[in-house]
C-alpha cells in the first residue's frame, strides 16, 4: 500500500456530478498529507468524454475504465474498482455517500477488508493516522474514527460538505479494462426515472426559501410560495411542515430530505435542529428570522434577524412590487 488517494467520479447522463468534484477537492488536501498521489477513476461506457471535466488542479491521474453498461450498475462498478485497488493499493478509496456510493463501498469494503465510513464530514491525518469525523443520532453526536496507515480506508463523503474543486490540472490519463467474470454481474440497468413534473431538484437551488413552524397556519403557505416565486427563490421547508402536510416530502431540507449548497438560504420560522442544519449549513450565505434569539439556526445563520418574520415577508413583498 502506498500513499495514493482514489476518487471514484460519479456522473449521470453524460455529465459529472457536483459531489466528484467535492470528492478531488478532499483528496487533494489529503494526498499532501499522505505523500501519494491523486488519482479519479472515471468508470463509463464512454470514459474519455469525462476526462476534461475531472482534470482538475491536484489530480496527477485520470484512470479510464471503459465498461459496456450505459449508466450506473453496482455490480459492474464493484468489480472494476476491486481490480483498480488491487492493481493500484491505494492508501484512501473516496466515494460519494450517496445512492450509488451507498450501493458500492460497503460491498467493495468487505470484498476488500478495507476500513470503512459513510456519511464523513471531516477528514484530518496526524502522524500517519488518518480521521475521520461523523455525526450519529441524527446529528446530535459525532464521533471520530481512527484508520491506522497499515488499514487501506473506504470513505463515503457527505455530498456539499467539502469546496468544489477548480482549477485546470494536467494529469497522466491511462486506460484500465480488467477482464470481468460474467457472472459477477448479476443486475442490469433498465432505465432512468425523473421526478414527477410538479417535483423540484432542491439540490440544484441556487436561493433557497426555507420556511418552518414559525409560519403559523397552512394558509400562510400559499403566500411564501408566491413572494418565493416572484424574488426568483425555490421555496423548501423543514420537518414540522412536512409532517402537517403543508407541503410534500420534495421539498424537504435535512438529514431525511435534500441537502442544498445555494449562494442564499433564507430560513423563516426555522428553529434550526440539528437535522435540518446537515442539510444546509454549507449555503455560502444563511439569513435566518425567528423570534427566539436562542434559535440554534443563528449559531450557524451568517446574518440573523429576530423579528416577526412576517415583517421581514411584508418587506419583501414591497420590494418585489417595485
Amino acid at each position: 500500500m502506498n500513499g495514493d488517494v482514489l476518487v471514484v467520479a460519479e456522473h449521470l447522463r453524460g455529465e459529472l456530478k457536483d459531489v466528484t468534484r467535492e470528492l478531488i477537492s478532499a483528496g487533494a488536501e489529503l494526498k499532501d498529507s499522505l505523500g501519494g498521489r491523486l488519482i479519479v477513476a472515471v468508470i463509463s461506457n464512454g470514459p474519455a468524454a469525462l476526462v476534461g471535466s475531472v482534470s482538475l488542479e491536484g489530480v496527477d491521474e485520470v484512470v479510464q475504465a471503459t465498461v459496456s453498461d450505459e449508466e450506473f450498475n453496482a455490480d459492474t462498478w464493484v468489480a472494476v474498482l476491486e481490480a483498480l485497488i488491487s492493481e493500484r493499493s491505494p492508501a484512501v478509496i473516496l466515494i460519494g455517500s450517496t445512492a450509488n456510493g451507498l450501493a458500492v463501498g460497503p460491498a467493495l469494503a468487505v470484498r476488500r477488508r478495507l476500513g470503512f465510513a459513510s456519511d464523513v464530514i471531516g477528514l484530518s491525518v496526524q502522524d500517519g493516522t488518518l480521521t475521520a469525523r461523523r455525526e450519529f443520532y441524527g446529528g446530535k453526536t459525532e464521533a471520530e474514527l481512527e484508520f491506522p496507515a497499515s488499514i487501506p480506508v473506504m470513505l463515503l463523503l457527505r455530498p456539499t460538505t467539502w469546496r468544489s474543486a477548480s482549477g485546470t490540472g494536467s494529469p497522466e490519463v491511462t486506460p484500465f479494462s480488467p477482464s470481468i467474470a460474467s457472472e459477477r454481474i448479476r443486475t442490469r440497468h433498465i432505465q432512468l426515472l425523473d421526478p414527477e413534473p410538479n417535483d423540484v431538484d432542491l439540490s440544484g437551488a441556487t436561493a433557497v426559501m426555507a420556511i418552518g413552524r414559525g409560519i403559523g397556519d397552512r394558509e400562510n403557505v400559499g403566500r411564501l410560495s408566491q413572494l418565493a416565486a416572484r424574488l426568483g427563490m425555490t421555496l423548501a421547508a423543514s420537518r414540522p411542515l412536512i409532517d402537517a402536510g403543508f407541503l410534500p416530502q420534495s421539498r424537504l431540507v435535512g438529514q431525511s430530505g435534500a441537502t442544498v449548497k445555494p449562494k442564499l438560504y433564507l430560513a423563516l420560522g426555522i428553529s434550526g435542529a440539528s437535522q435540518h442544519a446537515a442539510g444546509m449549513k454549507a449555503s455560502e450565505t444563511i439569513l435566518a428570522v425567528n423570534t427566539d434569539p436562542r434559535a440554534p439556526i443563528f449559531a450557524i445563520a451568517h446574518y440573523a434577524g429576530v423579528v416577526d418574520l412576517f415583517q421581514v415577508v411584508d418587506e419583501l413583498e414591497r420590494l418585489a412590487d417595485q
